[in-house]
């Protein structure tokens, strides 16, 4: 069993940077795929970012492309999510995850774990 624990996340004027960190403990996450997902209110919840277990993969969603970067520090047990240039649109509750799998994917019925979200809110 692996536990997700996301922090960073708070109000931030539009224009501004975030950096959210996701901390797996229970056992090592060096092997697995790592993601980012967000829930706008009303809204379904969305794919944002994933990197590959090695970090030599990413993917991200286009409307986050150029603007965010997720990383990770295995050493550390740490998948990042660093946010720039953030829009009002970006206000959401941000979920890290985890699949035990090398193949990178943008589908949340695919992770199988899960962090307990952080609220990311963009003022206009």
């Amino acid at each position: 069993q692996v536990q997700l624990v996301e922090s960073g996340g708070g109000l931030v004027q539009a224009g501004g940077s975030l950096r959210l960190s996701c901390a797996a403990s229970g056992r090592t996450i060096s092997r697995d795929t790592m993601a980012w997902f967000r829930q706008r209110a009303g809204k379904e919840r969305e794919f944002v970012a994933a990197i590959s277990w090695s970090g030599g993969r990413t993917d991200y969603a286009d409307s986050v492309k150029g603007r965010f970067t997720i990383s990770r520090d295995n050493a550390k047990n740490t998948v990042y999510l660093q946010m720039n240039s953030l829009k009002p649109e970006d206000t959401a509750v941000y979920y890290c995850a985890a699949r035990s799998s090398a193949l990178v994917v943008t589908v949340s019925l695919a992770y199988d774990y899960w962090g307990q979200g952080t609220q990311v809110t963009v003022s206009s």
